[in-house]
């Protein structure tokens, strides 16, 4: 039986998790170790265990035989259907976001905008990963939906991992900021529709380089 404690362990490591597949800290294909990611995240591995079949039962890891648990790789026609409802819920998302988002929210776009830059220019990835996630999700709260969040999330857990491949071609890496950049132009203009088409570049143009790095 479990204890409050575990339970709210289990749950504790489950998101991070989560959040470690959202924001591409791991690779399509990627064998993930018990004992290991225990090591990391300072707890012991039953609740990694726990939280690595939770993950499993909702697609987002693979259970492998004789191989354990590991990331899954899309295909193309996977990753075309994840990309198109993405284009959906996050378009949707930014333009109610952008309508409902504060002057305090608007500066802290431009901040990230800033943060997204200067990873770039200095080729930090996770930082760049880090700093994408909240500038996206600083929209996407705003626009007062827990239930399309929620969709969204779901999504970026199955996309996440292949996020890791956006360093490797120098210009695609050096274009990744232009669209925040239109998006902080046109949230401070209020323009709604503007921020939406931003979001949609964004999705799209990476998009197109990711889809490349599937089977």
């Amino acid at each position: 039986m479990k204890t409050a404690d575990s339970a709210t362990l289990q749950d504790a490591t489950y998101q991070r998790l989560r959040q470690w597949l959202t924001v591409g800290r791991v690779v399509p294909g990627e064998r993930l170790k018990i004992k290991a990611l225990a090591e990391k995240l300072g707890v012991g591995q039953m609740p990694v265990r726990a939280a690595l079949q939770r993950l499993a039962a909702e697609g987002a890891l693979k259970n492998v035989p004789n191989a354990g648990v590991t990331v899954p790789k899309l295909s193309r026609a996977e990753f075309d259907d994840i990309l198109a409802t993405r284009l959906l819920l996050e378009g949707e998302a930014a333009e109610r976001g952008a309508r409902q988002l504060s002057v305090a929210g608007r500066l802290d776009a431009e901040r990230l905008s800033r943060d997204m830059a200067k990873a770039i220019a200095e080729n930090r990835l996770d930082d760049y990963l880090d700093a994408n996630e909240a500038f996206h999700l600083l929209l996407y709260r705003a626009a007062g939906s827990p239930l399309l969040l929620d969709l969204i999330d779901t999504v970026w857990m199955r996309i996440g991992p292949l996020s890791t491949r956006l360093d490797e071609d120098p210009h695609v890496w050096a274009s990744m900021n232009d669209a925040h950049e239109d998006i902080v132009a046109a949230l401070q203009r209020q323009d709604a529709a503007a921020v939406r088409r931003g979001i949609e570049k964004d999705l799209f143009c990476a998009g197109q380089y990711l889809r490349s790095a599937c089977d």
